[in-house]
């Protein structure tokens, strides 16, 4: 693979010259600006072997950088090596940027090039205005993994689905009057959804097309007096085509869309700035545009009453899955035949057992000890630990379900753990209990709130990288915005109806991780002369392990919670056991002592 990846580059190389460039940057995106992107848009996978989900690759005439987040610091190293790429390690004081590291490695007056298709408005202008100070330009070049790529997925073909109303709660064409009511307000004529989940989320429609999200790529131009979609004409089924005329969508081909906006009358357009650039540099030479967050990222994050129904129902099934699951593990390690990946597989079967079933909401990690620092640890055949009836094993899953989209973490204690193990376990309990008491007033961001998971672990010196909660799709991406609890100020306010998760954890490199997590919902609590304020109602329901908990760490107002949501967990869940599993669950709630 080393071998490969220096072939590929030099490659690059050469189309860098042919376009007299002399650097070029390959993203983690695709021209929706996804998290997760279908196969054919893994060009920064291809061109450097590193598979996480997040980081940007640069490639230099001569030299060749790698930018991702601590969740792949571990993942990084060990991919990289033996190949030119230097691995920066993001959001780390000493560590440059991506503009720093270009100024100092080339000449003003060389030209950076970029792929405007995969790379937003937002990230376009920051690093020309980033590279300014350099003297150094960005432009936009063709693809050039049209031309180096030559086994290259397409784009997915399968057909997209309609997901009905008594999942879904408000029809399509009630979303796309509330669409037109917000760009009405704004001063627009028409809007530019590019971003996968919204497009599914406005017109009531799920696909397959990217791994764990249940989307299908597409854009959907909506004007003041129609909505188009743009989508490959063969994922176009008879039933899909009835439908969108039913709800004044018509239709043209994908890969028209540049030459349709070439074309737009329109005379004001909102585009958010997660819109590719290319488009909108087709859309700003001849239309008036006003860059703001597209209403639908804030339609879709408040769920309605049927969709929180459905995840409260979805995540019962889930919890049934999960201690089956668990009952099963306790026995099950004692063989010393399972591993990483068995116990993956048999998590999955037991899922899909369950009503509604879709498939999994993202990779499932599943890291024994060591490979439990690791944040985004995916086992392999060649790394995959077998388990032993100790020490620590960390299980982060989720699934998806027509009504409900789920996110769950358990650390599980196999057997004896040290000292240290169970104190972590326990700061790390104590901040996920916290967060989950919270009680706050409207105005509230999660920024505001993510000091609460933290407060314990810091006063012993310890943190970690990633952000402590992000929002959960309805049957959508089980990472959604606009608000998360972050170190980072995130200024969307927390409303009543939203989904997050709380997530805090410990990971001690080479020796162990440790994460706590539930999805929520924020619900109203109460209203005073001061406001009205709010508060969480948990929705995982699922016990979390009480052997490695230090009970001593714990005050009474924690062993309370903790307590009455094992309480419910055991209410909620024992009526779709049997007896065995009942007996199981009701052990695995029973109260702790203060």
């Amino acid at each position: 693979m080393r071998h490969v990846i220096t072939e590929r580059v030099a490659a690059l190389r050469q189309f860098m010259r042919s376009q007299h460039i002399a650097a070029f940057i390959i993203p983690s995106t695709d021209p929706h600006s996804g998290e997760y992107v279908p196969t054919h848009w893994e060009c920064r996978k291809w061109i450097s072997g590193f598979t996480g989900s997040a980081g940007t690759a640069v490639v230099t005439l001569e030299k060749c950088g790698l930018w991702t987040d601590s969740r792949y610091f571990l993942q990084a190293e060990e991919q990289l090596e033996g190949t030119e790429y230097i691995l920066f390690k993001d959001r780390l004081p000493e560590t440059p940027g991506i503009a720093e590291w270009l100024g100092a490695t080339l000449h003003p007056g060389d030209r950076i090039g970029i792929d405007g298709m995969v790379n937003t408005i937002h990230e376009a202008e920051s690093l020309q205005a980033s590279l300014l100070p350099y003297g150094l330009e960005v432009v936009s070049t063709p693809d050039p993994f049209e031309l180096l790529w030559h086994d290259r997925p397409s784009i997915p073909s399968d057909p997209p689905f309609i997901l009905p109303m008594h999942f879904a709660g408000k029809s399509c064409e009630e979303k796309l009057t509330c669409i037109r009511d917000s760009i009405h307000a704004d001063g627009a004529d028409g809007i530019l959804l590019s971003a996968l989940d919204e497009i599914a989320w406005t017109l009531n429609l799920r696909g397959t097309d990217v791994h764990c999200n249940p989307v299908f790529v597409s854009y959907l131009l909506v004007t003041s007096d129609e909505a188009i979609l743009f989508i490959l004409p063969e994922k176009l089924t008879e039933d899909i085509r009835k439908y969108l005329e039913s709800n004044g969508v018509r239709t043209e081909d994908y890969r028209h869309i540049a030459d349709a906006l070439e074309h737009y009358t329109g005379r004001c357009l909102l585009v958010p700035d997660t819109t590719n650039y290319r488009l909108y540099q087709i859309i700003a030479r001849h239309t008036e545009t006003i860059r703001k967050t597209s209403p639908a990222v804030h339609l879709k994050a408040v769920k309605n009453a049927t969709e929180i129904s459905g995840f409260r129902a979805a995540m019962k099934r889930d919890g049934v899955a999960m201690v089956k699951f668990l009952m099963w593990l306790e026995e099950a390690v004692k063989s010393g035949k399972e591993t990483e990946l068995s116990i993956d597989r048999k998590l999955y079967g037991l899922r899909a057992e369950q009503e509604l079933f879709q498939g999994i909401s993202f990779d499932t990690i599943a890291g024994y000890q060591e490979h439990g620092a690791i944040v985004h640890y995916e086992a392999t055949e060649e790394t995959a630990s077998t388990l032993k009836p100790e020490g620590l094993l960390l299980l982060d899953s989720g699934a998806q379900y027509l009504d409900g989209t789920t996110d769950i973490t358990r650390t599980i204690a196999l057997g004896n753990v040290s000292d240290e193990q169970k104190k972590d376990y326990t700061l790390v309990l104590k901040g996920f209990i916290a967060l989950s008491m919270a009680e706050f007033p409207y105005g509230t961001c999660g920024t505001q709130l993510d000091v609460l998971a933290r407060q314990f672990m810091w006063k012993e010196g310890i943190n970690y990288g990633h952000g402590t909660g992000h929002g959960v799709g309805h049957f959508l991406n089980v990472h959604e915005g606009p608000h998360q609890f972050r170190m980072n100020h995130v200024p969307a306010f927390l409303l009543p109806g939203m989904t997050v998760t709380n997530e805090p954890g410990i990971y001690k490199a080479g020796r162990y991780g440790i994460r706590t997590e539930n999805t929520m919902l924020i619900v109203e609590s109460r209203r005073t002369e001061f406001g009205d304020f709010y508060k969480f109602e948990p929705l995982t329901l699922c016990p979390i392990d009480k052997k490695a908990i230090c009970t001593d760490m714990l005050s009474p107002e924690e062993t309370q919670w903790l307590n009455q949501y094992h309480a419910l967990v055991y209410e909620r869940l024992c009526p779709m056991l049997n007896d065995t599993e009942q007996e199981w669950l009701k052990k695995a709630t029973s109260p702790i002592e203060g």
